[in-house]
């Protein structure tokens, strides 16, 4: 396995994980809404929804810098890979 191969192949993992990592935070906000804070397998899942607030609430507060970073995570999130 040649080195671009493996690169390749590290990053694929590494957008697969991501995309479940976020996949289960969109889980657990809506079970959130829906239950309460009694949701039985997620313990904390209140806290999330108090996490996203005060990470949205914090990106507002810094202004310019702010909006920055949302735009660096929002292209991250909705970069297309182009094909090789």
């Amino acid at each position: 396995m040649d080195g671009k191969t493996l690169v390749k192949s590290i990053k694929g993992w590494v957008k697969e994980l991501t995309e479940i990592g976020v996949l289960l935070i969109a889980l657990s906000v809506v079970l959130a809404l829906l239950l309460g804070d009694s949701v039985p397998f997620l313990s904390g899942a209140g806290e999330v929804v108090g996490n996203i607030t005060a990470m949205v609430g914090s990106l507002g507060e810094q202004g310019m810098v702010g909006l920055i970073a949302l735009g660096v995570i929002l292209y991250i999130f909705n970069r297309k890979d182009k094909p090789a």
